[in-house]
């Protein structure tokens, strides 16, 4: 359908070499855009979402950065802009997740977490943003958590909780910022999806307890937060910024 067709429009994903990132830069080209691919330079998955991304008939770039470097992140959307073509369309879904209990937690282990997962949510959003402004067109998906919202039960990880939380009115003061200058910013905020960080040794045992507190009774796939995206940057959410998506299995309802 016309209103969640990509065609021809130009995408950045950070965080394209695994989980959510990847999946999202895949599905954005089977939707018809052509997808840079933002991540580290020791992913070990980017050239497997490139070669996924050229399967679908789009075009695929590797661009490689910090997303703590606010220089890396501009110097990929220029090279996104003179390789594939002006900048139109971004979803920022480079993050890491760790847990310590608060009273124990380094500052360091704290700094990184903010560091990685808000601010540079941030820097990606404003490389991206001067792009777009430029041209007064464009569309932001940054991928927030539940975990913005809610606590986890069982889980130690104020610092997570709170670079999530810290995303989702991220994005709203930058939808509201950039709203009458042709840039919409809106947030996904998955619920647990079986995502490499969700296989990590202190969550994977807790996977069958996450199924039974959610309402459909079952884990998230990351193909399942490919639709959401698709549909936040498509013609069909024209008038929608600043949302908080919740993609959860109606974990919040309880």
């Amino acid at each position: 359908m016309r209103l969640f067709s990509l065609k021809d429009e130009i995408a950045l994903v950070t965080g394209a070499g695994s989980g959510i990132g990847q999946g999202i830069a895949i599905g954005l080209a089977e939707a018809g855009a052509d997808v840079a691919l933002f991540d580290i330079p020791a992913s070990k998955g980017l050239e497997g979402t490139a070669r996924a991304v050229e399967e679908k008939g789009r075009r695929a770039l590797i661009v490689t950065g910090d997303v703590v470097d606010g220089a890396s992140l501009t110097a990929a959307v220029e090279k996104t802009e003179q390789t594939l073509g002006p900048l139109t369309l971004a979803v920022n879904c480079a993050g890491i997740a760790n847990a310590a209990p608060a009273e124990d937690m380094p500052f360091e282990q704290w700094k990184r977490m903010l560091d990685v997962n808000l601010t540079g949510v941030f820097l990606s959003c404003q490389a991206e943003g001067r792009a777009m402004l430029g041209r007064k067109r464009g569309a932001i998906v940054n991928i927030a958590s539940m975990s913005g919202s809610i606590v986890n039960r069982g889980l130690t990880q104020a610092h997570y909780n709170a670079s999530k939380a810290g995303v989702i009115h991220l994005s709203k003061s930058l939808a509201m910022e950039w709203v009458d200058r042709g840039v919409r910013v809106n947030v996904i905020s998955p619920g647990y999806t079986l995502t490499p960080m969700n296989k990590r040794p202190e969550v994977a045992e807790q996977l069958k307890a996450f199924a039974a507190g959610t309402p459909m009774a079952r884990i998230a796939t990351v193909e399942e937060m490919v639709g959401p995206a698709i549909f936040l940057l498509s013609p069909a959410a024209s008038f929608i910024t600043g949302v908080d998506l919740l993609v959860d299995g109606g974990f919040e309802c309880w």
